[in-house]
């Protein structure tokens, strides 16, 4: 029988609906009884005792807001009631201790993927093309235009049936007998293409940023090499990208095609180049092939979006027990989104295994809250209208239930934006909550499988890393299975453990890894990719 409430830690003076519950209703968690004040839907809380103005709201242990009005016993937590709060951390007090998790069923299991010759195993093997500046857009879709059409002849989208049957008067089933079957000209090698609104026209650190960005997906392990377009006098000169690949990959053999339009004549003249040299590259590229590879070779990306109040009790406690099992196997972890990680600073730094990225993840937290705060806003902001009408009614509240995808293993390294991993173990990764930038950076800092959580459904996808979506609830999977690769609601009602469900994903991620299988994001050719602007446009 499913339990109808659940109080996540001992500590905690709110305990979370699983069900929808009805005021008047009298309900027992952990052998206490509690009357419903007031109707109380499933994902939202009511809270353990009578609360005054001004008494801290604690939820995962931690401090998650504060009451700005009296609270019954028994009473639903909302916005007009409970405002964010969160403990204040100057520094790293203790160090915590880890017991890693039996991981002998893992350590000898393999995924089949493209070897890269600095060490590195790819899970996709893609061909990417990408321009420096905004100026080379259209020639990028022109591009991409040509080599979709030649290099895969693709069996016609329904919708697009749909149309041409309208059309033709006739029936989708009439005009489906006529349809081509999808057919790949290369077997082994994907062609991606990339376009952005960056390179030129703001601060100079927004172009060097996303020179070491785009750096950082030509040395991703799932990329095979790159076609680069130029215009010339953009800000995000050729050299800026070649230098920050030189610093992340100095003995790059990776090939790379560069051309710049104003030195190369007409366009048509330039894109004659680019074609019969990239077409003898993506040949070349396809005769890498998958080869088995240890799961340690796997970097993956931690994320949320879309976010319900039972994400931070299914989907993405699943992926801390896989963030631990990565760590205890000797593969990585990304954490991101910083500003989903105020109110547990305290926790994550006292797991920092060097003072040094203690002393810098709190930094970077705070610079970018400054940097939030002189636009207007804060961090408090974060949670959008989705969030609060499920449950995640302030950013501590959201903050500790996203941290949960972290694990509890020790944090090996911290890296700002756009710096490439280094360490096995879980890293901590500056990036906005925004799930597309936030994705974007984690495939240029190294990620080869990106998990993403969601508790409302997103369709959020990357050109060259599978992202996999995650449910926190059964429902979700139901109503959005177009979209959903995974579900954890089985955790909500309680049919299995947190650790069962992460054998399980981990299985399934290892079918991905291999190529047996592809997410709902590649079916759909969601190809997102957006830099991250912190500066403004001159």
């Amino acid at each position: 029988m499913q339990k109808k409430a659940l109080k996540v830690n001992p500590k905690d003076n709110v305990i979370v609906a699983l069900v929808d519950l009805i005021a008047g209703e009298t309900i027992i968690v952990d052998q206490h009884e509690y009357k419903i004040v007031k109707n109380t839907q499933a994902k939202h809380k009511f809270v353990t005792e009578d609360l005054s103005e001004g008494d801290k709201i604690y939820m995962y242990g931690i401090i998650v807001g504060k009451a700005v009005t009296q609270i019954a016993k028994g009473e639903l937590i909302t916005t007009e009631n409970v405002k964010h709060q969160s403990a204040k951390v100057e520094k790293k007090t203790a160090t915590t201790a880890w017991s890693a998790p039996n991981v002998d069923k893992w350590k000898n299991k393999t995924f089949s993927g493209y070897h890269r010759e600095d060490g590195q195993v790819g899970t996709e093997n893609v061909w990417l093309f990408f321009p420096l500046v905004f100026c080379e857009n259209r020639n990028i879709e022109i591009l991409k235009d040509i080599f979709e059409k030649e290099l895969l002849v693709e069996k016609t989208s329904k919708h697009q049936l749909l149309l041409r049957s309208l059309i033709n008067n006739s029936t989708e089933d009439e005009v489906d007998n006529l349809n081509e079957e999808s057919s790949k000209v290369f077997k082994n090698i994907e062609v991606k293409f990339i376009t952005h609104q960056g390179g030129c026209g703001g601060i100079r650190q927004d172009a060097e940023a996303l020179g070491r960005l785009l750096a950082g997906y030509v040395k991703n392990p799932n990329v095979a090499g790159a076609t680069v377009l130029s215009l010339g006098c953009q800000n995000l000169q050729v050299q800026i990208f070649k230098d920050a690949l030189a610093k992340i990959s100095p003995d790059n053999k990776k090939p790379i095609i560069v051309y710049e339009q104003q030195k190369s004549g007409t366009v048509d003249e330039m894109l004659n180049g680019i074609i019969k040299d990239s077409y003898e590259a993506i040949k070349k590229a396809n005769e890498i092939k998958r080869q088995p590879a240890p799961l340690s070779k796997l970097v993956l990306g931690l994320e949320c979006g879309g976010s319900d109040g039972f994400s931070g009790i299914s989907a993405n406690p699943v992926l801390g027990q896989l963030s631990d099992i990565m760590a205890a196997i000797g593969g990585s972890t990304l954490l991101s989104e910083f500003p989903e990680l105020c109110g547990v600073e305290q926790e994550l730094v006292n797991r920092c295994v060097h003072e040094k990225d203690a002393e810098r993840f709190l930094q970077l937290m705070k610079d970018f809250e400054a940097s939030v705060v002189a636009a207007g806003s804060g961090f408090d902001m974060n949670p959008s209208p989705g969030n609060i009408k499920d449950g995640l009614i302030t950013d501590a509240m959201k903050s500790a239930g996203a941290a949960k995808k972290g694990g509890s293993s020790p944090i090996q390294d911290v890296l700002d934006y756009t710096e490439y991993i280094q360490k096995p173990g879980l890293n901590l990764l500056c990036t906005p909550g925004n799930d597309v930038e936030c994705t974007t950076a984690l495939v240029s800092s190294g990620s080869n499988i990106v998990l993403f959580t969601t508790g409302l459904g997103t369709p959020t996808g990357n050109p060259v890393v599978p992202v996999i979506k995650i449910a926190s609830n059964t429902a979700l999977v139901e109503k959005m299975p177009d979209i959903i690769d995974f579900n954890t609601g089985g955790i909500i009602s309680g049919d299995k453990t947190i650790n069962e469900v992460a054998d399980e994903l981990l299985e399934h991620i290892i079918k991905i890894a291999s190529g047996e299988i592809k997410t709902k994001a590649q079916i759909l050719n969601q190809n997102d990719f957006i830099p991250w602007k912190r500066g403004v446009s001159l």
